[in-house]
């Protein structure tokens, strides 16, 4: 399997390397062709120190001048036309350089001799003995970022990246997965490119696309938590999300506790909920329909072990809830537990039967998403 490009100290200065030993290359092409005749009618046989003689003319000059110029020219082509290469080249010279100057490598000392063996010139020079094993790899917008794990002293360091590559590298983290042997970091790189509009989000066969390189496969990572600050989208979020779950045979649930621009939804579609009561009523609702459907699955003449509802015909439910934090807090702790425990049923136990929970809060306080809650959304955004 194709791990990717091995990240190496000589990396650090990977881009100047590259656009160096491209213009050197292009630079005597285009010599070459300005000077194709010159060089067809050279005797080498009659060359002679003492006959070389340099003269400039204006040919000579216009040549040098065009070929520098056309040398560039192809260098900002190359950056425009495959500028994922470009990037990938940038992204492999800062990980060489984070690891370099956070000093996560070992060196040992080497004894070299002087060009004069008879005289005692030896000296000491460091060579580096120890350089982490890390590969790059950038697919369909993601990059794939795989650090081996060698028990070393900086296994702490390697095993905790993720923030440095999200800045670094200007990425989001999607996934960390930890393996055998290595663990491996998968970013999402250039989101405004891989944005797509609101008609091409579209919920078919159990996935949900929401970039063109992103989608939501919701029957095998089931339940979504969105997080961010007020005005940072939640809501225009779930209002996609909303949209293109209606144009599907799933069946919504939403809930609005600040009964503000989802609420108003109340008026074109039902089961849409903001008062308390409402709301406590609803997630018990969804709870028995769970519940109900997974006995109903195993008496159906078509039900097999091991497959979902989607096997046997019957759509989705979804329930979306908006400002979970902020609803909870509203809650004595005899009604916040009674929630709770519903939620956490129905995270352990929809996936089958095709329940689905989506939360959404401005900050994923462990208070409200304890019991393992929070570990069993498999997306987060």
């Amino acid at each position: 399997m194709y791990k990717g490009h091995r990240i190496r100290a000589g990396d650090q200065h990977l881009v100047y390397h590259f656009v160096l030993g491209w213009l050197l290359a292009l630079f005597i092409g285009w010599m070459s062709v300005f000077y194709f005749q010159e060089f067809r009618q050279f005797d080498i046989s009659k060359l002679s120190l003492s006959t070389i003689e340099i003269v400039w003319s204006i040919k000579d000059l216009v040549c040098l001048l065009g070929s520098l110029a056309f040398s560039g020219a192809m260098i900002l082509l190359y950056i425009h036309f495959f500028l994922d290469h470009w990037r990938s080249l940038w992204h492999r010279q800062k990980l060489a350089r984070m690891i370099l100057e956070n000093h996560w490598y070992e060196v040992k000392q080497t004894q070299s001799e002087g060009f004069f063996k008879d005289l005692n010139s030896s000296r000491t020079r460091e060579t580096i003995s120890y350089f982490p094993k890390i590969y790059y790899r950038m697919k369909d917008g993601l990059l794939s970022i795989r650090v081996q794990i060698s028990l070393g002293k900086y296994q702490d360091q390697l095993l905790k990246l993720e923030k440095k590559l999200e800045s670094g590298l200007y990425c989001e983290l999607v996934e960390k997965e930890l393996k055998d042997s290595y663990v491996e970091y998968t970013l999402l790189y250039d989101m405004i490119a891989n944005r797509i509009g609101i008609d091409e989000v579209v919920a078919e066969n159990g996935t949900l696309r929401l970039m063109k390189n992103q989608v939501w496969a919701y029957d095998s990572l089931p339940h979504m938590l969105i997080a961010g600050g007020t005005g940072g989208g939640k809501t225009y979020f779930l209002l996609t999300i909303i949209e293109a779950l209606l144009k599907s045979d799933a069946e919504l649930f939403i809930l609005d506790p600040k009964n503000a621009d989802l609420a108003d939804l109340g008026t074109v579609m039902p089961h849409v909920y903001s008062q308390k009561e409402e709301i406590s009523a609803c997630v018990e609702d969804f709870y028995e329909r769970m519940m109900a459907r997974s006995k109903a699955m195993k008496e159906m003449s078509n039900y097999k072990t091991g497959e979902n509802y989607a096997y046997l015909g019957l759509p989705p439910n979804f329930l979306i809830f908006d400002e979970y934090v902020a609803y909870m807090e509203m809650l004595t702790t005899k009604e916040s537990a009674v929630i709770l425990n519903k939620l956490k049923q129905i995270v352990m136990l929809g996936r089958q039967s095709g329940f689905f929970l989506i939360l959404a809060c401005q900050r994923p306080d462990a208070k409200y998403l304890g019991d393992g809650i929070r570990d069993q959304c498999a997306t987060c955004f």
